[in-house]
C-alpha cells in the first residue's frame, strides 16, 4: 500500500502530514510512502532525510496523486477552502483520503469527495476514547494552539506577565482568563502559569474545574446552569439563546478585570457563541488583549475579524487562524504520529482492508463507494439514512 503526502497548499500553511521519523515504522508495517519533493521543507524538514529514511521523493504533485493509494494531509479538501478544489481532478475511483476534512462544514464540499469515489477519514471525527488516543490529531492541534495563543498575547500586551520584585518597585503579574477550557483551554492555562500570570478559567462543563484548578488555575463559578452540557463524546453542546444572554452578563465583570482574555468555546458543527460583546470590550482597561480562537468559524467576540489583528476600543483583538502552523516542526512531528498510529491500526499489514465494525475507522471513515457514509454527517445535512455497513475492502 503506497502512501503519498503532498505538498500543503494552504496560503501559509507550513506543516507537513508526515515526518522523516515516522517513515521506518511505516516501511516496516508493509507501506511505502512517497513524498512531494519540498512536501517537509516549511517545517524544518529536507528533503534529503526523508529519503535517509526510506521515503520515496518525487518531483510533481500529480505524480504522487497518480502513485499512492491513500494521500494524507493536513488540511484536505473541505478544511482547505481556498486551494483544496484543486486535488479533487488528481483524485481518483477507489483512493483513499486522510486527514481533516471539516466534515460538518458545506454538504457540497463532502459530496464532491464522494462523488470522486475516494475513501475518506476525517480526523475531526476521531471518536474520544482511550483506544484512540494517540490518534486524536483534533486535541494535539488544539494543545499547540492554546500554547500558541499565550505566546501572542504576552507579546502583543504592554505589560509583563510574571510579579517582579525589583529596585523600581514590585511588578503586578498580568490577569489572564481563559473561557473555554478544552484542550485549548487548558494548555493556554498551563503556559500562562508557567510565564507568570494569574489565571482564572471558566467552562460551562462541570468536569472542567477538577481539571483547571489540577493546572493552578482558578475556576470561574457563574450562577447559572447549563443542560446537557457536553454530549457523549465529551464536547461542549450548544446552549440556547437566553442561557448565552445571562453567560454574557455574568461574565463582563471578569473579562473587564482581565489584563488577557482567551476564547476557545467551539461547538462542533456550529458557529461558536458570542461570549465577548463590544459593551464588555469597552470596559477592558486600554492594552488588554484578547485572543480568539474560535475565528476561523466566526470568533467568540463579537469584533473578532477572521485573520486579523485589530484594535477596538484600545484593545487588541487577534484573530489569527491555522496558529497551529506558526509552530510547523513540532506541529507537524505530532500530527505524523497521530497519522502514523491510524495508519497501523486501521490498515494491517499495510493492506487496504478495514473493518467497519471496529469504533475508531467506523466513526472517522465520511466517504466511501460514491456515498457520504458518516451517519452523524448525514444527519447533519439531513441526508436519509443508508443500510448498515459491515466489513469492507477499499
Amino acid at each position: 500500500m503506497v502512501v503519498g503526502v503532498p505538498k500543503e497548499s494552504f496560503p501559509g500553511e507550513r506543516r507537513v502530514a508526515l515526518t522523516p521519523s515516522v517513515i521506518p515504522s511505516l516501511t516496516k508495517a508493509g507501506f511505502t510512502v512517497v513524498v512531494e519533493a519540498g512536501a517537509g521543507t516549511a517545517a524544518g524538514y529536507a528533503d534529503a532525510e526523508y529519503e535517509a529514511k526510506g521515503a520515496q521523493l518525487l518531483a510533481d504533485r500529480r505524480e504522487v496523486f497518480a502513485k499512492a493509494d491513500l494521500i494524507a494531509q493536513v488540511l484536505c479538501y473541505g478544511s482547505n477552502d481556498r486551494t483544496g478544489k484543486d486535488d479533487l481532478p488528481l483524485m481518483r475511483a477507489g483512493q483513499m483520503l486522510l486527514g481533516f476534512l471539516r466534515p460538518l462544514g458545506a454538504v457540497e464540499t463532502v459530496s464532491e469527495i464522494a462523488a470522486a469515489g475516494v475513501s475518506s477519514f476525517s480526523f475531526e471525527l476521531m471518536p474520544r476514547i482511550t483506544r484512540a488516543q494517540s490518534m486524536d490529531a483534533l486535541s494535539t492541534m488544539a494543545t499547540i494552539c492554546g500554547y500558541k495563543a499565550i505566546l501572542l498575547a504576552a507579546d502583543t500586551l504592554p505589560r509583563l506577565f510574571p510579579m517582579l520584585t525589583t529596585a523600581a518597585g514590585t511588578i503586578t503579574p498580568a490577569r489572564v482568563l481563559i473561557v473555554g477550557a478544552g484542550v485549548a483551554g487548558l494548555q493556554a492555562i498551563a503556559t500562562a502559569r508557567r510565564l507568570g500570570a494569574v489565571t482564572t478559567a471558566y467552562d460551562l462543563r462541570p468536569a472542567a474545574k477538577e481539571q483547571v484548578q489540577s493546572l493552578g488555575g482558578r475556576f470561574l463559578e457563574l450562577p447559572i446552569e447549563a443542560k446537557d452540557a457536553q454530549d457523549a463524546r465529551g464536547y461542549a453542546r450548544a446552549q440556547d439563546e437566553t442561557f448565552y444572554q445571562r453567560q454574557r452578563e455574568l461574565l463582563g465583570r471578569a473579562v473587564a478585570e482581565s489584563d488577557v482574555v482567551i476564547t476557545a468555546a467551539v461547538v462542533p458543527g456550529r458557529k461558536p457563541p458570542v461570549l465577548v460583546t463590544r459593551e464588555m470590550v469597552e470596559r477592558m482597561a486600554l492594552g488588554s488583549v484578547i485572543v480568539d480562537l474560535a475565528a476561523e468559524r466566526g470568533g467568540n467576540c463579537e469584533l473578532t475579524r477572521p485573520s486579523q489583528m485589530v484594535v477596538e476600543h484600545g484593545v487588541t483583538i487577534i484573530g489569527y487562524i491555522n496558529l497551529a502552523s506558526a509552530v510547523p516542526y513540532h506541529a507537524s512531528q505530532m500530527y505524523a504520529r497521530n497519522l502514523t498510529s491510524f495508519l497501523l491500526h486501521v490498515f494491517k499489514k499495510g493492506q487496504p482492508e478495514f473493518d467497519l465494525s471496529d469504533e475508531i475507522t467506523r466513526e472517522t471513515l465520511v466517504t466511501q463507494g460514491g456515498e457520504i457514509v458518516h451517519p452523524r454527517v448525514r444527519e447533519f445535512f439531513s441526508l436519509p439514512a443508508l443500510p448498515t455497513q459491515g466489513t469492507k475492502k477499499v
